[in-house]
């Protein structure tokens, strides 16, 4: 049985832990590979090593750091298909959705080699006689990240390129579920040149993650995850002085307008609610009909019926299994709690059986219409192949519903209405808008901007902002005389002259 490895100071190594948990295949129930969860010296020897590292990194010239990331990003190309398959066999999505979340990081990757322009300061000239002012954006430390299962790829790759082509070194806990792929994309990265010590990955659970928190060196964490250990890294990791930024939970919304392209939205509403078997947190969860648009949905409920749910590696399949058996239990039971609380259920993946794949921890696309808040079906998070329909008369009706909601990472409108898309983008109260666009994920030149419940902290991963969360300004005012330079004497006032 594989054992899947710590990576420190530039080596695999073996955890001498007695905690393992088994990566499983969530198509048949193979077990894959086990896990360690490391212990308290192991996640201490990451940081140390990250820690010496730093001090030799942080004086790397911006252009060779530069250059090790345009390999890595060479490297992440040729070896793409080969991630997509490790990544679905352990994590269950379809192999297309998974070479889609190699390749939204790799996009992180290639805007990492762009650092030469990215991490500029200012400079002032002449603020007072002979007196030039200027700022430097310098790397922190010691960084980590901690990732869930959803996205095995791409979100580690959110967070180490940034960190580590900014300067700092960093300590990686990848999801304990899926942390395979995460593994071959750190071989990649110490392949394209990163040094020993500059990226360590240690894997576990809750006592390892408190352990990332609480370490004195560490400076600065970045998570993506639930909203119940989103809060609690980020609470604990500023109760020990670090900075923090938190990617949390949500409940998405789509405004679909009766002018709206009806084949169009009709096809996003449902590749936005069921890929990846809903398990994305900018997955479309709710839809607001407004006026005649409720009369789309026998087509929609049609359309639902026709997506393939099977293994991630058959042909043409369109939603996978949910990672786990606990992801299975969760999401039925919610769908349990939705016809028991009132909502009509027009479409019911309980019962789905695909053939060869019996054991599979599979849900089909579920919809329920009537949804109303106070319903379990609305007020949590359900991360599975659920949509829920709701209704309203006009367009200002269906903003002040979603900005009700308390959660604001991402939404959407579909309309042709120029006039009703920009209303839409400038009184909806949500971090990530899209117009005929249903997961508004930026690209990386631009931040990941969730909102309200669903972050904490005020810096979101990649783009512009990510760059000031990374690193501290260092503002220097300077003077030089020369031999010529008159005295003006003692000056006791704060002025320069």
């Amino acid at each position: 049985m594989q054992v899947v490895p710590l990576f420190i100071n530039g080596k695999f190594v073996q955890s001498k832990t007695q905690n393992f948990r088994d990566v499983v295949n969530p198509a048949t129930q193979e077990v894959l590979a086990k896990v360690p969860f490391a212990t308290k010296d192991e996640v201490d020897a990451a940081v140390s090593a990250a820690s010496e590292a730093f001090k030799t990194w942080k004086k790397t010239p911006i252009g060779a750091r530069a250059r090790i990331f345009l390999k890595y990003q060479q490297l992440i190309r040729e070896n793409i298909k080969d991630l997509a398959k490790t990544l679905t066999a352990e994590q269950g999505k379809t192999l297309a959705d998974a070479e889609g979340d190699v390749f939204r990081g790799l996009e992180v990757v290639e805007h990492a080699s762009s650092i030469g322009n990215l991490q500029l300061g200012d400079f002032a000239n002449n603020v007072a006689n002979a007196v030039d002012t200027y700022s430097i954006l310098q790397p922190l430390g010691v960084c980590a990240g901690i990732t869930p299962f959803n996205f095995p790829a791409m979100i580690p790759l959110w967070m180490f390129p940034m960190a580590i082509v900014t300067g700092n070194t960093f300590v990686l806990k990848p999801s304990e579920q899926d942390p395979m792929v995460t593994m071959r994309l750190v071989e990649l990265a110490h392949e394209a040149g990163i040094p020993p010590g500059v990226l360590n990955v240690v894997h576990g659970g809750e006592e390892v993650v408190n352990a990332i928190c609480d370490h004195p060196v560490i400076k600065a964490i970045s998570f993506v995850g639930s909203t119940r250990v989103g809060t609690h890294v980020y609470n604990r990791a500023l109760a020990s002085g670090k900075r923090a930024q938190c990617m949390m939970g949500a409940k998405n919304h789509a405004i679909v307008m009766p002018d709206a392209n009806k084949e169009q939205t009709l096809n996003n509403l449902l590749g936005a609610a069921f890929g990846a078997a809903g398990q994305r947190c900018m997955a479309l969860s709710v839809a607001i009909l407004v006026g005649n648009s409720k009369d789309w949905i026998p087509e929609l409920v049609s359309k639902s019926k026709t997506l393939k749910v099977s293994s991630g590696t058959d042909a043409n399949v369109d939603v996978g299994p949910l990672v786990s058996k606990d992801a299975l239990k969760r999401v039925t039971g919610f769908i349990d709690k939705g016809t028991n609380e009132g909502a009509d259920l027009l479409l019911d993946g309980r019962d789905v059986k695909v053939v060869g794949f019996e054991n599979g921890n599979f849900v089909g696309p579920t919809i329920f219409s009537n949804v109303k808040p106070g319903m379990s079906i609305y007020d949590q998070e359900i991360f599975g192949p659920v949509l829920c329909l709701m209704f309203a008369d006009n367009l200002d009706q269906a903003i002040e519903m979603i900005n009700a909601n308390p959660n604001g990472n991402g939404t959407a409108i579909f309309t042709q209405s120029g006039a009703a898309a920009r209303k839409f983008q400038e009184d909806i109260d949500v971090g990530q808008v899209g117009i005929n666009v249903p997961i508004p994920v930026p690209v990386p030149m631009f931040s990941f901007t969730g909102s309200r419940a669903s972050k904490l902290g005020d810096l979101g991963p990649y783009g512009k902002q990510v760059i000031a969360f990374y690193t501290q300004t260092k503002t220097v005012t300077a003077r030089f005389f020369d031999d010529n330079t008159v005295s003006t004497g003692v000056n006791t006032t704060i002025s320069l002259k």
